[in-house]
């Protein structure tokens, strides 16, 4: 988080160094300042107006209400000494600058004057990786009350900026609230600013607001912006609202997560129809390129009555190598293609889950597949594997379809015996039972 917030802060350094003017207009991202000799011209005075104003300067009743950055004037050697740091500063000469301003003694300097001297030390010291140097020098400028009250504002909005590279959250808060009241027309960048602060100090409620106002003053919010909102709205659980952001962000970045997001936000509100649109989009673009989304994909065509493409789908991911070749992956291709009705597909895969499981019950699922197809050999063969791997969640069952495959072979001695011990279990007893009352009826009329 520093980080960036310094990456930010770096490239406006010069800028706020030489002095913002008001930052307040609604999507104003940046506070482009006037030249060095814009803020520090000298006024040559006579000797005896420098004596007069060499210390403290006098307050001039004409400019009362225009605040004390207008009531000072820099003598000449004040202001020779500043405008040698700022060139210093421009150059990133940060020791040359430092070196200007050491030249000059505070205590002689009136408020304006000083107030100048702060600020520029702080983005010499904000030059040399000084964030705490930096914001102290503009907690001391500020101090002065010699700005106007556009130069407060910025000033106070720059000590924000260095809190949240501190990462001192609360203080964010303090500063970005003042500065909130002093200005008429606050920008998108400082309502995120203040989300963004009381995200990190865990107050969701009171992000919300400041991150709803961030995205709908600007023009084109920034991602990260529409993230927050995001991630504040999926927080609460308030589904519906995170759509129109989630569909913003594909349509401003279409990055792949944003796909998956409105996919599943449609799957929490219980819209699966439309929870497959944004996944299949995201497929045939070729974003989707891990096992889990693939087969979140496969599982969901598969629900909604669409098991060829499901069954497609898995199949070109083992293909590719994206999906593993595992027991559950054979098992949805062969379910897939077991749904579609197509037997003959479901039989290769379903032996490579039964073989890759460690219990048999699978083989019971391939028995049946062969006892749909007919082959009555296939299917006892496979039922003596599953017994022999056991592990069975109904032994009965498979007792049950050996007795079946058994009498469809035509060789009713050994269903008997399958039947009979079918009967044994709670599950399968009555069907057992018929089946052994009906064998027996028919060896007793042959």
């Amino acid at each position: 988080m520093r980080g960036r917030w310094t990456r930010t802060l770096g490239s406006l350094a010069l800028a706020i160094a030489l002095g913002w003017p008001a930052g307040g207009t609604a999507d104003s991202a940046s506070y482009p300042g006037p030249s060095a000799t814009d803020r520090v011209e000298a006024k040559p005075d006579s000797s005896e107006e420098k004596k007069r104003k060499r210390r403290w300067g006098r307050r001039d009743k004409k400019q009362e209400n225009k605040g004390w950055a207008r009531s000072y004037t820099i003598d000449e050697r004040t202001a020779k000494r500043l405008a040698e740091a700022l060139e210093h500063l421009h150059a990133e000469r940060y020791a040359e600058a430092s070196a200007a301003l050491g030249k000059l003694r505070l205590r002689r300097l009136n408020p304006f004057e000083r107030a100048q001297f702060y600020r520029i030390s702080a983005f010499v010291a904000f030059g040399q990786d000084d964030v705490v140097g930096a914001r102290e020098h503009l907690e001391k400028a500020l101090a002065e009350e010699a700005f106007s009250l556009d130069d407060r504002a910025s000033t106070l909005y720059q000590i924000a900026q260095l809190y949240l590279a501190e990462e001192r959250w609360s203080e964010v808060v303090q500063s970005l609230k003042r500065w909130f009241a002093m200005v008429e027309r606050p920008n998108s960048s400082a309502y995120y600013l203040l989300a963004i602060a009381y995200y990190q100090l865990e107050d969701l409620d009171s992000a919300l607001e400041p991150a709803q106002r961030a995205v709908d003053l600007a023009e084109v919010p920034q991602r990260g912006w529409l993230q927050l909102l995001l991630a504040l709205r999926l927080t609460r659980k308030d589904y519906t609202a995170s759509i129109p952001l989630l569909e913003e962000l594909i349509e401003r970045y279409p990055m792949k997560i944003f796909w998956i997001q409105l996919s599943t936000v449609y799957g929490a509100l219980g819209d699966y129809e439309e929870a497959l649109v944004p996944l299949q989009l995201a497929y045939t673009q070729g974003l989707l390129t891990e096992e889990a989304e693939l087969r979140r994909l496969a599982e969901l065509l598969l629900y909604l009555d669409l098991p060829y493409r499901a069954a497609q789908v898995v199949e070109r991911g083992v293909d590719e190598e994206q999906i593993a070749q595992t027991s559950e992956t054979y098992e949805l291709l062969s379910n897939s293609w077991i749904v579609a009705r197509e037997y003959n597909k479901a039989v290769e895969p379903l032996e490579r889950a039964a073989e890759l499981s460690e219990a048999g019950d699978l083989y019971v699922r391939l028995a049946q597949v062969h006892i749909q197809r007919e082959n009555w050999s296939e299917a006892a063969a496979a039922l003596r594997r599953a017994l022999g791997k056991g592990g069975l969640e109904n032994v009965g069952d498979a007792q049950l379809l050996m007795g079946i495959a058994y009498f469809s072979q035509k060789r009713p001695q050994r269903a008997l015996t399958w039947f009979t011990r079918a009967r044994q279990h709670p599950e399968t007893q009555d069907e057992a039972e018929n089946w052994l009352k009906y064998i027996r009826r028919e060896l007793r009329s042959g």
